[in-house]
């Protein structure tokens, strides 16, 4: 309770007026402690229950619509092909290299030449090379002239045998007609007994002396034969040094070892090549071939044969898949594309050309377009949007193939359904999203 006091002021006439019969209490009505609690508690319910219902939850976002690229999922024909831009390099490369190095006398071809397969293109001096050349050709003709003397001496040790051989048989020949002619007229008495038994005891000599001369011969023969054929090998063996020693210093003279274009030429005259340097290389005249980088993703479908087209300008050209190089590379591998029926013209080595790998059929398919949201769930998850177009959500789908253009959807999602297909950076690892418009 409270008392208010009222100014009181002087009558007319400085006469005081008094107040007291005015005054009264005035009494102030408050709340009771029990109501004030509970209208304070249901206050800070109604406060959480509004922040519970407006403030997002730990599994969604809300994501600005316009940040965002919707697609819808529609009935179509999937292609199921692979974009490639590939680079035209030379069907078939040979490199030039000085077998030989030494100092550069004359140039005759020029970068770009057209050649004809052993057409000469420099040459080159080396005149250390050039006498040890000629002093190996020189070493090489002695030991030719001394096998050639050594066949030479086996050959004349076979006829001296042949003719000893030749002279005990005559000689055992001899000796056994007089054994013969003796051996009755011994038994008779008309010769001595001593003149028989040494006719008897040489005809036993020469037979002897002929066989032990046949058995050597037989010996000599065959190690003869074994010496003479090992020296003839060894013969042939230093006609072939003696042949790679000229062929080394014709090395000199470099020439085109096929016919085509001479590139990376680039030598001058009083140059010095170093043994097995680079000088150029020869490409394939008007036989060219592709190649291209193809995502690893295709690694396990991409096979020898399969088709593919190359368009230039208006022209669509046939090729296939020659080669595969399995190495992956910065998330791609290479292939070896060639023309099957014939190629563009003028094509110019490191020209980039458009081309299409064709991996299987054309064939009916849900589609969706392809996009970057493919990256981070491998297909396996997308954000389905709700019909009132307000929210989206993630829903686990079955991708299939996939071009540049599009995806081919196995399960998960039907007709006209409308997907989030820009990448999903920065919301990823939420369930729901919630559409906010501007």
């Amino acid at each position: 309770m409270s008392v208010l006091r009222l100014k009181t002021e002087p009558a007319a006439g400085g006469a005081a007026i008094s107040g007291s019969g005015m005054d009264r209490v005035v009494t102030r009505r408050s709340l009771p402690l029990r109501t004030k609690i509970v209208g304070g508690v249901a206050l800070l319910m109604l406060l959480i229950a509004a922040f519970w219902w407006f403030a997002p939850s730990a599994g969604s976002q809300t994501i600005p619509a316009d940040r965002l690229t919707i697609s819808p999922v529609k009935q179509g024909v999937f292609e199921d092909f692979v974009p490639l831009r590939a680079r035209v390099t030379p069907l078939l490369t040979v490199y030039l290299d000085a077998i030989e190095g030494g100092r550069v006398e004359e140039v005759v071809a020029e970068d770009g030449a057209s050649l004809a397969k052993g057409q000469l293109i420099a040459v080159l001096s080396n005149a250390e090379l050039q006498l040890s050349t000629l002093a190996r050709q020189t070493e090489v003709e002695q030991q030719i002239n001394n096998m050639r003397s050594q066949e030479l001496a086996l050959a004349q040790t076979r006829l001296a045998n042949e003719r000893s051989l030749l002279e005990a048989g005559l000689a055992a020949t001899k000796m056994r007609r007089q054994f013969e002619r003796e051996r009755p007229l011994a038994a008779r008495g008309f010769v001595a007994g001593r003149q028989f038994d040494d006719t008897r005891d040489a005809y036993d000599y020469e037979r002897r002396r002929l066989a032990v001369l046949e058995r050597s011969r037989a010996t000599d023969e065959r190690l003869q034969s074994s010496q003479l054929a090992q020296t003839r090998a060894s013969s042939q063996s230093m006609r072939a040094s003696l042949g790679l020693a000229r062929a080394n210093l014709e090395a000199l003279n470099l020439r085109a070892p096929v016919a085509g274009q001479l590139s990376g030429f680039s030598i001058q005259v009083g140059q010095s090549l170093a043994r097995g340097e680079r000088v150029g290389q020869i490409d394939s005249p008007g036989r060219n071939k592709l190649m291209s980088g193809v995502d690893e993703f295709y690694l396990g479908r991409v096979q020898l044969g399969q088709k593919a087209t190359v368009t230039v300008g208006t022209k669509t050209y046939a090729a296939k898949v020659a080669k595969i190089y399995p190495q992956v590379q910065n998330g791609q591998f290479q292939v070896d594309l060639h023309f099957t029926q014939g190629e563009p013209a003028d094509l110019q080595r490191g020209q980039t050309l458009q081309a299409k790998l064709t991996l299987g059929d054309a064939q009916p398919a849900k589609l969706i377009p392809n996009g970057a949201f493919y990256n981070e769930t491998g297909g396996n998850w997308v954000f389905v949007l709700a019909p009132d177009g307000h929210s989206a959500v993630k829903r686990q789908v079955r991708l299939g193939r996939r071009n540049a253009d599009s995806i081919e959807v196995l399960d998960g999602l039907d007709n006209n359904e409308r997907v989030v297909t820009s990448p999903y950076t920065g919301f990823a690892d939420k369930d729901r999203l919630d559409l906010a418009t501007s």
